[in-house]
């Protein structure tokens, strides 16, 4: 098992049980009961979890949003798969809004290797882009960043938003349905990504099949926004075949 598995799995046990030991992870993973302790002393290092005598307890609370650390290790290859798509999607030359989130980083991943201007709502991300030279133009916008998330709010970023128009916005969904449509979990979340579907010509919806169906408090706007949505094989085909007939176009990859 891979370090990059062995991650995720812990951070997935702790995650549903609410905590494990060393030993319980040891022997679940095959494993040495120190290498299970470097894996938690770094896990906790990145606001995955927290380290606490002789294992680790999960920091997600119930009704909270998931940490981006612990998000970072969830579902990893659905999400590149959903970025893949995402990127054959937008054409050479055009202007991207990119949102917050684990799903648009991998997006930006591969939008840095191309022809296209970028903004980029997360400081993840911004400094994914920025990184050597590359066919991609960067374009910062204003804001304060949310604390671990990264994510940037507040009057800067609403401005920075106003002031421009983009081909296309790639936006990452807390919960996505017909009936509720699109909602976060945090109220600046959503004015940020109410703003950036106004400012845009075309909306893609990134989300894993576990976001479908699930609402959050904050809401967004309709589903009928969200031209296109792509999305893993797990996502309910009920609430596929409801999107699709309120005219989203779904992709499932």
């Amino acid at each position: 098992m891979s370090n990059a598995d062995r991650h995720g799995l812990i951070a997935k046990v702790v995650r549903d049980s609410g905590g494990a030991t060393v030993q319980e992870l040891a022997e679940l993973t095959g494993a040495s009961e120190m290498t299970i302790r470097r894996d938690l002393d770094t896990l906790a290092a990145q606001g995955v979890l927290e380290r606490v005598r002789g294992g680790a307890r999960t920091l997600l609370l119930r009704g909270e949003e998931p940490p981006f650390g612990l998000r970072a290790h969830e579902a990893v290859d659905a999400k590149r798969r959903i970025a893949a798509e995402i990127s054959a999607l937008v054409a050479d030359g055009e202007s991207v809004l990119l949102d917050s989130g684990t799903t648009c980083l991998e997006v930006a991943r591969l939008l840095r290797e191309r022809p296209v201007t970028v903004m980029p709502l997360s400081l993840q991300a911004i400094h994914l882009l920025g990184e050597g030279p590359g066919p991609a133009t960067l374009v910062v916008p204003g804001g304060q960043p949310r604390a671990a998330e990264g994510a940037l709010t507040g009057p800067l970023t609403l401005a920075s938003l106003a002031a421009l128009r983009f081909d296309t916005a790639v936006v990452g969904c807390c919960g996505l349905s017909a009936a509720d449509g699109l909602t976060a979990y945090d109220l600046d979340d959503a004015a940020v990504k109410k703003a950036g579907i106004a400012s845009s010509r075309r909306v893609i919806a990134a989300a894993d099949g576990s976001k479908l169906g699930h609402t959050a408090y904050a809401h967004v706007g309709p589903a009928t926004l969200v031209h296109t949505l792509v999305t893993d094989a797990s996502a309910p085909p009920d609430e596929v075949t409801a999107l699709e007939a309120g005219g989203t176009v779904v992709r499932t990859v």
